[in-house]
C-alpha cells in the first residue's frame, strides 16, 4: 500500500471506529508498517485540518471527531481537479490557506481508487507564469480573524503615492475586483468608511477592542456606476 492509499485508509479506519481509540502499534500492524511511519502519517493528516486527536499513555491512542469530517465523497477526479484548478487561483485572496486546507480534505475523503485518478489527472494541468514573477502576494492572517470575530485592526499602510501612515480601521468587508483583494472598513484616522487594497497593508495588528456593528451596505456607496458588488454564493 502507498502512503496515499494509506493515508486514506487511516481516515476512514478512525472514523470507523470512533470514539473508541487506536494505539499507533496496532495501526502499525494493520498497515504493516512501522509505529514511526504511523506517527508520521497522523502528523501529516492533523497537519492537514483532519480533526485528529491523541491522548498519550496507557489505554491512550488516537481518534477521530465524526462531526467534522466528511464522509467518502462522490465526487469524480475531473470534478476533483476543477476543484483544485479553482482553490489554486485563491493565492492572494483572503482565505488562500483555508483553500489548501479544504482541498486536503475533500482528496482524503475520496475514494483511493478516485483520489488516484485525480492526482493523475491534475499532472495534465499546467499554468503558465512570469519566469521571474513574484507569488502573489499573501493577506495578512490578522485581517482574516479581524473579519472572523469583528475585531479592530491597526494597519500600517502604504498607499499610491508612497506614503506610509498607521490607523485603526473596523473591518467590514473583503471585496474582489481584476486588480486584486481590497479590504473596505470603516476608518478611524479619516472618520469614514476606506477601502484598502491588502498587498500595501505592510503590518497588521489585531487589537482587543470588538468593533461596533457597520451595515455591509453602507460601506460600498462610493462604487463606480458602471460596477456592481455582489456576495459570495455557495450554490
Amino acid at each position: 500500500m502507498n502512503r496515499t492509499d494509506r493515508l486514506y485508509a487511516l481516515v476512514e479506519e478512525l472514523r470507523a471506529r470512533a470514539p473508541r481509540r487506536l494505539s499507533a502499534r496496532e495501526l502499525a500492524a494493520r498497515y504493516e508498517v512501522s509505529v514511526r511511519t504511523i506517527e508520521r502519517d497522523i502528523g501529516a493528516l492533523q497537519q492537514a485540518g483532519v480533526p485528529i486527536f491523541a491522548d498519550v499513555g496507557r489505554g491512550g491512542g488516537y481518534t477521530l471527531d465524526k462531526s467534522r469530517t466528511l464522509p467518502p465523497l462522490n465526487f469524480t477526479p475531473a470534478e476533483a481537479v476543477a476543484l483544485a484548478i479553482t482553490l489554486s487561483r485563491a493565492g492572494g485572496s483572503p482565505y488562500s490557506r483555508a483553500a489548501r486546507t479544504a482541498l486536503h480534505k475533500i482528496v482524503a475523503a475520496m475514494s483511493a481508487a478516485d483520489s488516484a485518478s485525480a492526482r493523475e489527472l491534475a499532472q495534465r494541468v499546467r499554468f503558465l507564469t512570469p519566469a521571474e514573477g513574484d507569488d502573489p502576494a499573501s493577506v495578512p492572517a490578522v485581517l482574516e480573524e479581524a473579519i472572523r470575530t469583528r475585531r479592530v485592526v491597526r494597519l500600517t499602510y502604504v498607499d499610491r503615492t508612497g506614503a506610509e501612515t498607521e490607523r485603526d480601521v473596523e473591518p467590514v468587508t473583503f471585496t474582489a475586483s481584476g486588480d486584486g483583494w481590497y479590504l473596505t472598513a470603516w476608518c478611524r484616522m479619516r472618520g469614514g468608511s476606506r477601502v484598502f487594497r491588502t498587498d500595501r497593508v505592510r503590518r497588521a495588528a489585531l487589537l482587543e477592542e470588538t468593533a461596533p456593528v457597520r451595515p455591509v451596505e453602507a460601506m460600498h456607496d462610493d462604487i463606480p456606476s458602471d460596477y456592481t458588488v455582489r456576495p459570495l454564493e455557495f450554490i
